[in-house]
């Protein structure tokens, strides 16, 4: 059974400030916990208490949680990747999830602007707990344009809208792109916010399609440079 104070303990981790004072995270669903390995500290079912329900966040529970140590961001294991995804301002925790879960699944690493918060439930139920082994940091706004400057990789925008001398992503022209590289996405609402200069890539589609979904295009990057 839950003591109170592990319950208290488990509310807490319901919002950022209890995340970040307490190192903790809450991770939902056998998968995720499995991904998590040993940075579980404890976990829970219905059995354990009659506050299953309001202790987590999806609305159709799944059958076990668990309160798990943050990851450790290692800023070095993030420069280590060949492909480097930058999210400028990408808020919704389902894509910020799924991004993370392709940058495991495609061998990347990821750097966070402005962006969803990793421990947040909801991306770490999206990343189907990705985040425990995906390399990421965050970034503050202020410095990223000399940081990622000064990591001297070639620099590419993954942009929406039809860009003058930008790249169609195929089979092909992947495997013409440098081996290491930086690739900037932003919200699809707001688009790219840094004012860092890079080649302009794009991924052709529908026109009648406004826009793919931010998850969707990295998706399609990400596996054309792994295939190549």
């Amino acid at each position: 059974m839950l003591s109170k104070s592990q319950e208290k303990l488990i509310r807490s981790l319901l919002t950022r400030k209890g995340r970040e004072e307490s190192g903790l995270c809450l991770v939902e669903g056998k998968k995720p916990i499995q991904m998590a390995g040993n940075s579980v500290i404890f976990s829970f079912t219905k059995k354990d208490t009659k506050n299953f329900d309001k202790l987590v966040t999806t609305e159709t529970p799944q059958e076990i949680a668990a309160v798990a140590k943050a990851p450790v961001i290692i800023k070095e294991k993030v420069l280590t990747k060949q492909n480097i995804i930058v999210l400028d301002g990408v808020q919704d925790p389902a894509n910020v999830g799924a991004i993370m879960r392709l940058c495991l699944g495609f061998n990347a690493s990821l750097i966070l602007i402005e962006s969803a918060e990793p421990t947040n439930p909801k991306v770490i139920r999206g990343s189907a707990g990705a985040i425990f082994q995906t390399p990421y940091m965050f970034l503050p706004r202020a410095r990223a344009n000399s940081f990622i400057n000064d990591l001297n990789r070639p620099i590419f925008r993954l942009e929406s809208k039809n860009k003058k001398d930008e790249i169609n992503i195929s089979s092909q022209t992947a495997k013409n792109l440098p081996e290491s590289l930086i690739l900037i996405v932003g919200s699809e609402g707001s688009g790219i916010k840094l004012d860092i200069k890079g080649r302009s890539v794009a991924i052709k589609h529908n026109t009648r399609l406004e826009s793919l979904n931010v998850s969707h295009a990295v998706a399609i990057f990400l596996a054309f440079r792994y295939l190549e």
